[in-house]
């Protein structure tokens, strides 16, 4: 049942039901995998565990699945959200993928003085996001909000949540794992980190708790994942 390929949809999954795949992976299976009806998937939709299904009816851009029985339960996962500035393109792609695959549950793109995207192609991050949780066996897809400005996030943040700043240069405790069941959200910075104004916003905010991620000056995409690591790596 692990080699069968593994897949993300949107229907509600229980025994005995009928759901519908995309095109793109009816594509995938029929052309590239050269699967046929009567062969055996896993499906999982972020809500209801995962099912082993068989291929039902599978066309050039169609495919159904019947769902069989569960193979694992949902369970809770890390609340942690990943709020970073974006980057170029093949950065935040990196980005985006390797933090799905540690267990990020949201990311919040924003935008800094220093910020290098004036753009976002936010479809194709979501796709990159999905394959990530399918490849790492994870029963959840992150949420991608859409990006904000840094300043207007942090006004309107949630007092219920943590925010812990991976700030350079600044004498901080090192970031440690999170705790069970504490909601928490990292905040990264762009390529040459905050401005001096940015930074003294940072300082002044109550709810920002600083923290390190050792003595060595990361480039923006290695201190997300190198801090993500950190607060999601078990106790």
């Amino acid at each position: 049942m692990h080699t069968a390929p593994r897949l993300f949809v949107t229907d509600t999954l229980r025994e005995g039901s009928l759901v519908r795949g995309s095109a793109s992976q009816a594509h995938h299976l029929g052309s590239v995998l050269r699967r046929a009806p009567g062969d055996t998937v896993r499906l999982f939709n972020g809500t209801d565990g995962e099912y082993a299904a068989r291929i039902d009816a599978l066309r050039r851009s169609d495919v159904s699945f019947a769902v069989l029985a569960a193979l694992r339960q949902q369970v809770p996962e890390p609340d942690a959200w990943l709020v970073f500035a974006l980057l170029k393109r093949d950065a935040t792609d990196l980005v985006v993928e390797k933090a799905t695959e540690l267990g990020v549950a949201a990311f919040l793109p924003v935008f800094t003085e220093r910020t290098q995207a004036a753009r976002v192609n936010l479809d194709r991050l979501r796709s990159i996001a999905r394959e990530a949780a399918v490849q790492s066996e994870r029963l959840t897809v992150p949420v991608l909000h859409e990006p904000r400005a840094l300043v207007d996030l942090l006004s309107d943040w949630p007092d219920e949540r943590r925010l812990v700043a991976a700030l350079e240069r600044v004498a901080a405790p090192a970031a440690e794992p999170l705790q069970s069941g504490l909601a928490t959200a990292l905040l990264i910075g762009p390529e040459g980190g905050f401005t001096a104004r940015e930074l003294d916003v940072l300082k002044a905010t109550p709810f920002i708790q600083p923290v390190s991620l050792g003595p060595r000056v990361l480039r923006a995409e290695t201190a997300a994942i190198a801090g993500l690591a950190l607060l999601l790596a078990r106790p």
